[in-house]
C-alpha cells in the first residue's frame, strides 16, 4: 500500500466504485460476503504530515464499503489541517488530545470524549490547542454517498502545512498503539 497523500496527490482517486454487470446483484453480493469482515489497523499506515497525520481505515478504493469513509487524524503538537469544505457531513470522535475547530469563522473547542460535527457546506479547520502533546480523532462520513448523488462540492481554501509547527518540530506520528482503550 502506498503511503501517498491522499491531500496532495493529484493522481485520479476512486470515490465510488461501480457496480457494473448484467442486472443481477448476485455476483456483486457474493464478491462483498467474500471480502475480510476485520481490517487490521496495525497495517494500515498514515500518511501525510508533518502537522496533521491520516490513517484511512474504510473508503470506496477498498471494494469494501461504498457509503462510508472512516479515518483516523493525528494533529502532531500544535498542528492543524488544511482549511476546506464539502458538501457532506462528519463526525469527529475526540479520542485524545484537546483542540478546536474553526467553522464559517466561529471556533468550537474540544477535548478527548467529545464529538465534534462539521455540517454540510460548512468551511472549517481542526487545530491541536496544545503545543506539546499531539490530539487524535477518528473520523465518520457518508462523503461516498453525497459523491454518488452527484453532491460534489468540496474544496481546499489552505491547504495542510508542509512544515512542522514550532511545537512539533520532532513529532513523530504515533503508529502503534499503546493504549487500545485510550485511557488518559
Amino acid at each position: 500500500m502506498s503511503n501517498e497523500s491522499h491531500y496532495h496527490s493529484k493522481k485520479d482517486r476512486i470515490f465510488v466504485r461501480a457496480i457494473a454487470g448484467a442486472y443481477s446483484l448476485k455476483d456483486e453480493l457474493t464478491r462483498l460476503r467474500a471480502l475480510p469482515r476485520v481490517r487490521k489497523g496495525s497495517e494500515i499506515k498514515f500518511q501525510d504530515g508533518p502537522q496533521a497525520y491520516s490513517r484511512h481505515y474504510v473508503e470506496p478504493k477498498d471494494g469494501i464499503t461504498q457509503t462510508l469513509h472512516i479515518h483516523l487524524e493525528e494533529y502532531g503538537p500544535g498542528g492543524k489541517s488544511q482549511k476546506h469544505g464539502h458538501v457532506n457531513e462528519a463526525a469527529f470522535y475526540i479520542l485524545d488530545g484537546t483542540g478546536y475547530e474553526i467553522h464559517d469563522g466561529v471556533r468550537y473547542d474540544w477535548q478527548a470524549g467529545d464529538i465534534a460535527i462539521v455540517h454540510n457546506n460548512c468551511v472549517h479547520q481542526h487545530f491541536n490547542a496544545d503545543a506539546d502533546k499531539p490530539a487524535r480523532a477518528l473520523v465518520l462520513k457518508t462523503k461516498p454517498m453525497y459523491m454518488f448523488m452527484n453532491m460534489l462540492f468540496q474544496s481546499t481554501v489552505e491547504p495542510r502545512p508542509t512544515e512542522a509547527a514550532p511545537g512539533g518540530k520532532n513529532f513523530v506520528v504515533r503508529e502503534r498503539e499503546e493504549d487500545l482503550n485510550h485511557a488518559k
